[in-house]
């Protein structure tokens, strides 16, 4: 991909979400009958754009977010007119406040709704709990005890976990330990597993994987004739223990014909197996391949309408709570704010997004919006969830916060966030230097 794709398609993606955000605050202000005086694209200086009715829409010289700017929204503006936002009544004005971050989540529900009904990743459950594969040696999960075979039957408050429920206990868990129930040769057994954390990331590091399984033997090639079977876990290649399908696949195609010796389990017992590579033809490329499969146990399906909204709800709800689990695990300091990513982080994502075709690049786009509709619900001023906050606090109080305060809250949630900018922006450069 090149450098103009790499700018382009995080532009794309960011120009949507800020946009659908801002059309959100935009369009309620206007149901409302509140004077919107500018909506720009982007902040500072503003380099060109139109005007429509009352309303400036431009771009502006930092195309980095956006704004509405509202008559009579600031403190000390004018309260009395009608038409201003500070002229309604509260509950207007959350709304108005609100209606920025809804946008955002109606926005992320429907784009994944719609991925549904045309590709819906269904993951065929295998019967029991998780079974550890892979246990790195010195990693954290070798120095609590557990050993490949074991089976999980217990992680943190959760029985009988899947590998995602796993993952993501262990993300939102960060630093702190982490109790593990397994069973071994019979015997019910738990570990305090004390993560390690990558210094590039901040992310907690355990150093265990999940089985690579035989799903499917192909007839005709090497694997067959050599008695691989379905369900036969891969534990190594050519000695190197094997930790992904990838590594399979890109070790078989990296052999240029040569045999490989491939280290199984059948049943508890190790077996070790060679294997010739047969250069087959794909239609669209040559590859070496010794005939197994060892995809992810997922077959694609498509959702109906109303299926798929349902689905996509619940995927949603999902992920915002665990953006919410990881940002107090980060206020906790379980989990380190490098794992945050900025907009260069964002801009990775989007460009390969991009790359791997429009599914995933949509997938991404509502993944991102719903992120931004959480960062800004949360309570810190000079975002929407802190003008929703101290609308709350000012219908409870019956009376509005003093020109004083308003203007001392403003100013230290403008701080903040400038130093919280600044931090997220150092994480990524840090982060890319260091990769």
């Amino acid at each position: 991909m090149g450098l103009i794709d790499k700018i382009l398609w995080p532009l794309v993606l960011l120009g949507i979400l800020i946009i659908v955000h801002e059309l959100g605050h935009y369009w309620a202000a206007r149901f409302f009958d509140v004077k919107v005086e500018v909506f720009s694209f982007g902040f500072g200086p503003r380099l060109f754009g139109f005007r429509k009715g009352e309303t400036d829409f431009r771009f502006s010289a930092i195309l980095f977010g956006g704004y509405v700017k509202m008559y009579g929204e600031q403190p000390g503006e004018d309260s009395a007119d009608p038409r201003s936002f500070l002229g309604k009544p509260r509950w207007q004005r959350l709304i108005i406040a609100f209606a920025g971050p809804a946008i955002n989540i109606v926005l992320a529900v429907a784009v994944m709704a719609t991925l549904f009904t045309i590709r819906y990743p269904k993951e065929v459950a295998e019967a029991g709990p998780a079974v550890v594969g892979h246990v790195d040696p010195d990693s954290a999960a070798a120095r609590a005890g557990l050993q490949a075979g074991d089976r999980i039957v217990q992680v943190a408050d959760q029985a009988n976990p899947t590998w995602d429920d796993i993952m993501l206990k262990a993300a939102v868990g960060g630093k702190g330990e982490l109790t593990v129930g397994v069973e071994r040769d019979g015997r019910r057994l738990a570990f305090q597993v004390q993560p390690g954390v990558s210094e590039k990331t901040g992310e907690p590091l355990i150093g265990w994987s999940p089985p690579i399984r035989v799903n499917r033997v192909m007839p005709g090639l090497d694997a067959e004739r050599q008695g691989l079977r379905e369900g036969d876990v891969i534990t190594s290649i050519n000695g190197a223990a094997l930790r992904s399908y990838q590594h399979l696949v890109d070790s078989i195609r990296n052999s240029k014909g040569q045999p490989v010796e491939v280290a199984f389990l059948r049943n508890g017992a190790r077996q070790t197996v060679r294997l010739q590579p047969a250069l087959i033809d794909t239609g669209r490329q040559k590859v070496y391949m010794v005939g197994v499969d060892l995809s992810a146990q997922i077959v694609m399906t498509q959702l109906g309408v109303g299926e798929a909204i349902a689905e996509s709800v619940k995927h949603n709800v999902k992920n915002a709570l665990l953006i919410y689990q990881v940002l107090k695990g980060i206020v906790e300091r379980r989990i380190s704010p490098r794992s945050l990513e900025g907009p260069i982080g964002i801009a990775d994502i989007a460009s390969e997004a991009a790359k791997r075709g429009a599914l995933e690049f949509f997938a991404t786009l509502s993944m991102v919006s719903l992120n931004l509709a959480v960062f800004n619900l949360l309570p810190i001023p000079v975002l929407d969830g802190g003008t929703i906050l101290m609308l709350l606090v000012e219908m409870v109080m019956r009376r509005d916060l003093s020109l004083r305060v308003r203007e001392a809250v403003v100013g230290l949630g403008f701080t903040f966030l400038l130093c919280l900018v600044g931090f997220i922006l150092y994480s990524d450069i840090s982060k890319r230097i260091a990769g």
